[in-house]
C-alpha cells in the first residue's frame, strides 16, 4: 500500500482520497478531478483561446 507523505509534518497518510493531512491538518497539495491534468498554463490558455475563436466563428457565420 503506497502512502502519501505530508510536506509539512512528514507523516505518511494511506488514504488515497485525502486532500489534507490527518495529523497536522495542512493541505497535501494534491490536485484531483478535472483540473488535475490541467496543471500546465499552456493547456489552460490553449483551451481558452479555442473557446474564444469558436465563439467568434459562431457569431460571424
Amino acid at each position: 500500500m503506497d502512502g502519501i507523505k505530508c510536506p509539512h509534518c512528514q507523516q505518511t497518510i494511506y488514504d488515497s482520497d485525502a486532500l489534507s493531512c490527518l495529523y497536522c491538518g495542512e493541505s497535501l497539495d494534491r490536485a484531483i478531478g478535472v483540473m488535475s491534468f490541467m496543471q500546465s498554463k499552456k493547456i489552460i490558455v490553449f483551451i481558452g483561446l479555442l473557446v474564444l475563436i469558436s465563439f467568434i466563428f459562431l457569431i460571424l457565420f
